[in-house]
């Protein structure tokens, strides 16, 4: 299948929140891009789902023969999800009602996003986002994975890990009789704005009242705030994030490690000391992921591309290059 340089493949990253689709030759130029509202069929009704994966693909396809798409990867979180029979049917009839005749695989977001951070076939991806997950990947297929239990069993380090401990701080100052500041004042004035001398019984009864998930969106409060406080809960959720990641290691192992997620983007406290903490574990080629999309485009080119390791560092080096390496 070498050769083909009519070729065309499709990368495609469904999250709960955005879909998000890439077309590109087998040059690495990028030919069409879409975007639209979430399509994970484990977060949304499976006709809705199915219909937000396709606007995406159908926005990134504008002025494209579908015929010239070769092949196609599609990473999403839970995708055991695709191999359900009835939602399997769905969506094959509007992959057909899309023109596009390609066989199509669906994978895991770990493994996407690891593809998005390197051409290396091994290695170990984390993500830190709302929740965190680590995984082993051997020939770019996942084969273990640490955490990702979910909000009530794990996600230790994750976003709304963060924002749990950030409470908690809140609530021993306020146990203790301690003035709140900094961190723990910004907790109080975002989870309790119209009550600025709000104590505990207040301020667990209001994160009691929302779904404990909404935890996640006080993460931001821990990664701006300067005092002593924030850094502590930086500090430990860099330490336990490495330890996610360390978990998928084989004793005396040294590959590649992709980081992804909300929470190691550049300039975020959390990435900045989990990267210090992963050399100190021997994490020493750190690379940051880029697109998933374009990651998904580059594994569906992989068994046609002459020079996978040009078409990766076209597509997606630029997106890649705040590795540390050793």
């Amino acid at each position: 299948m070498h050769g083909d340089e009519a070729a065309l493949v499709l990368g495609l990253d469904i999250g709960g929140t955005s879909s998000r689709a890439l077309v590109s030759d087998l040059s690495g130029r990028v030919l069409g891009r879409g975007e639209a509202a979430g399509g994970n069929p484990n977060s949304h009704p499976p006709e809705q789902a199915a219909r937000q994966i396709a606007d995406a693909a159908r926005a990134a396809l504008a002025g494209i023969d579908p015929a010239a798409v070769r092949n196609c990867v599609i990473g999403m979180a839970g995708v055991s999800k695709m191999a359900d029979p009835g939602f399997g049917a769905l969506f094959d009839r509007t992959w057909s009602g899309l023109g596009l005749r390609s066989p199509w695989r669906a994978i895991s977001d770990c493994e996407v996003a690891f593809a998005a951070g390197t051409p290396d076939s091994d290695g170990t991806v984390l993500i830190a986002g709302t929740g965190a997950i680590a995984a082993r990947i051997e020939q770019h297929r996942m084969v273990a994975t640490i955490g990702g239990h979910g909000w009530l069993l794990g996600d230790e380090g994750s976003a709304f890990w963060l924002g749990r401990e950030a409470v908690r701080a809140a609530l021993r100052a306020l146990d203790r009789g301690e003035p709140l500041h900094g961190l723990t004042a910004a907790v109080r004035d975002r989870l309790l704005p119209d009550a600025p001398d709000a104590q505990r019984r207040e301020l667990i009864s209001a994160v009691n009242a929302a779904p404990p998930i909404r935890l996640a969106e006080l993460a931001p409060l821990v990664t701006a705030a300067t005092d002593e406080t924030a850094a502590d809960i930086v500090r430990r959720a860099a330490q336990v994030l490495a330890d996610t990641a360390a978990a998928t290691r084989c004793h005396g192992e040294s590959r590649t490690i992709v980081l992804a997620g909300g929470l190691v983007t550049p300039g975020n406290p959390v990435r900045e000391a989990l990267r210090g903490t992963l050399s100190a574990r021997g994490f020493q080629t750190q690379r940051t992921a880029g697109p998933g999309e374009a990651g998904a485009a580059w594994l569906a080119a992989l068994d046609l591309a002459e020079d996978p390791k040009t078409l990766h560092e076209r597509l997606l080096g630029r997106a890649t290059s705040g590795s540390r390496e050793p």
